[in-house]
């Protein structure tokens, strides 16, 4: 066997970023621009959950016709035995934040590569306009977002892209 073809000194392997977070941040604020909406950005998300569902909340703008957009990577703390991911979880502790707003608000939370979590969706979309702390609370405490999605509906499923970019997020104010 000639060890010598595979020794690491003789490998030339170039690694090079041909996208980033920010280049999918960049392409959302363009599109939210073209459709009117005034745009803000919060980046690079890297806390925990709820310290960023925080942040995040207390950045929505005052203004209807507005689009607040996000990205990064938050973490999790799990301690439940449920289903999700933490782009679901995001999505879920916001609403809880922001469940008895009289705002129109839609927030979105998705994976770039297609896969959050332990399931097959990349995260989740949902309105505002569903008021039940006690099941918002309930299925975050036992870190089963993916439920709470697939009973009031939300889930967005887009199949592995075999492309991870972080995650990105919206808020739209209508």
């Amino acid at each position: 066997m000639n060890t010598r073809a595979i020794r690491p000194s003789r490998l030339r392997i170039k690694n090079k970023i041909i996208a980033t977070n920010q280049d999918c941040l960049n392409a959302m604020i363009l599109k939210s621009k073209q459709l009117g909406f005034a745009t803000k950005v919060y980046s690079p998300i890297k806390d925990d959950i709820v310290v960023a569902a925080k942040k995040i909340v207390q950045m929505i703008p005052r203004k209807k016709n507005s689009c607040m957009i996000f990205g990064g990577e938050p973490t999790v703390q799990v301690k439940g035995k449920g289903k999700g991911g933490r782009n679901q979880e995001l999505v879920l502790q916001i609403l809880k934040l922001i469940h008895n707003s009289n705002d129109s608000l839609l927030v979105s939370s998705i994976s770039t590569d297609g896969i959050d979590g332990n399931t097959t969706c990349s995260g989740a979309l949902i309105e505002n306009n569903l008021s039940n702390l006690q099941k918002i609370s309930s299925h975050l405490k036992n870190n089963d977002s993916h439920s709470f999605f697939k009973k009031y509906g939300g889930l967005v499923k887009t199949g592995p892209t075999h492309t991870n970019l972080m995650d990105v997020g919206l808020i739209i104010k209508y």
